[in-house]
C-alpha cells in the first residue's frame, strides 16, 4: 500500500507540483486509499440497494429527510459565508491567486475546503435515500458521476492546492446547495409542496455556476500566478462534462415535456388546473416529479 501510494504521490507531484504539506495528518487526507474505498462502497450499495429493496416495502424517511437537507443546507451556508469573507478581507486576487498568499487566510480557506470534502461524502446519502425510498428512476449515470467523482476530485485538491483558485467553485458550489437543499427539505413536508415553484431554476443556477467556475478558471490561464496549470486545464475539462450532462438533463425534463404540454393543448386534449387531464396526471407534473440532480 506505501508503495503505491509512493507511486500515486510521485506522478500527481509531476503534475500539480509538490504535496501540500499543510493538511498532513488531517482526517482521510494522508493517503488515498481510503477515499477511493469509499466510493466502491458507494457504488456497490448503488448497485446492490435497489435489488435489496426490489421486493421490500418503500420507506418514508420523512423525518430524517428533513433534518438531512436542513443539516446540509446550514453547513453549505457556513462555508459560503467563510469563503466570501476570507476571499474577501484576504484580498485574494479574484483573477488569479496562489496558494500561498497570508498564511492566515490560507488557513481558514483550508479548513472551510476541508468540509467542503467531507460535505461531498455526506452527500453520497441522497443516493441511498433514493434506494430506500425505491426512487431508483433518479439514481442517473449523471448522479452517480457527479456524487462518485467530486469526493475523489477534492481529495486531490486537498493534497495539493488546497486554498488559492481552488476557492471560488467550492464558494459558488456552496450557495447553489444552500438553495437546493432547503428545496428538498421543504419537499420533504406535504403541506410545503404546493408552494414549492422553483425546482427546474435549481437546474438553470447549477448551469450558470458551471459556466462562471469555467470563466474563473480561464481567467488563471489567461494571467497565471504559479497557480497550477495542470488542475485548471482538468477543472475547465471536467465542468464542460458537467454542463454537457446538465444541459440535456434539463432539455429532457423540461423542455421536452414542454413541448409535449404544448402539442396536447394544440390537439385540444385540455389539463385542468389541478394538474390532471382525463384522470391521467399532467405531463407539467410528471416533470417536476421526474428527477433530482445535485
Amino acid at each position: 500500500m506505501e508503495t503505491f501510494n509512493h507511486k500515486l504521490n510521485t506522478y500527481i507531484d509531476s503534475w500539480l507540483g509538490p504535496r501540500d504539506q499543510r493538511v498532513r495528518g488531517w482526517l482521510l487526507l494522508d493517503n488515498y486509499p481510503p477515499t477511493f474505498a469509499l466510493t466502491v462502497m458507494y457504488l456497490l450499495i448503488v448497485w446492490l440497494g435497489p435489488k435489496y429493496m426490489k421486493h421490500r416495502q418503500p420507506y418514508s424517511c420523512r423525518g430524517l429527510l428533513v433534518v438531512y437537507n436542513l443539516g446540509l443546507t446550514l453547513l453549505s451556508f457556513y462555508m459560503f459565508y467563510e469563503l466570501v469573507g476570507a476571499v474577501w478581507h484576504g484580498d485574494y486576487n479574484f483573477y488569479c491567486q496562489n496558494t500561498h498568499s497570508a498564511p492566515e487566510v490560507d488557513q481558514k480557506i483550508i479548513n472551510v475546503l476541508w468540509w467542503y470534502y467531507f460535505s461531498k461524502l455526506i452527500e453520497f446519502m441522497d443516493t441511498f435515500f433514493f434506494i430506500l425510498r425505491k426512487n431508483n428512476h433518479q439514481i442517473t449515470f449523471l448522479h452517480i458521476y457527479h456524487h462518485a467523482s467530486m469526493l475523489n476530485i477534492w481529495w486531490f485538491v486537498m493534497n495539493w492546492i488546497p486554498c488559492g483558485h481552488s476557492f471560488f467553485g467550492a464558494c459558488l458550489n456552496s450557495f447553489v446547495h444552500v438553495v437546493m437543499y432547503s428545496y428538498y427539505g421543504l419537499s420533504a413536508i406535504p403541506a410545503m409542496r404546493p408552494y414549492l415553484w422553483w425546482k427546474k431554476y435549481i437546474t438553470q443556477l447549477q448551469l450558470i455556476q458551471f459556466f462562471l467556475t469555467v470563466s474563473h478558471t480561464m481567467c488563471a490561464v489567461i494571467w497565471p500566478c504559479g497557480f497550477s496549470m495542470g488542475w485548471l486545464y482538468f477543472q475547465i475539462s471536467y465542468m464542460v462534462t458537467l454542463i454537457i450532462l446538465f444541459t440535456n438533463f434539463y432539455f429532457q425534463t423540461y423542455k421536452k415535456h414542454s413541448g409535449s404540454l404544448q402539442k396536447d393543448h394544440r390537439n385540444g386534449s385540455p389539463v385542468s388546473r389541478n394538474g390532471h387531464a382525463n384522470g391521467k396526471p399532467s405531463v407539467e407534473q410528471a416533470a417536476h416529479k421526474k428527477l433530482r440532480v445535485d
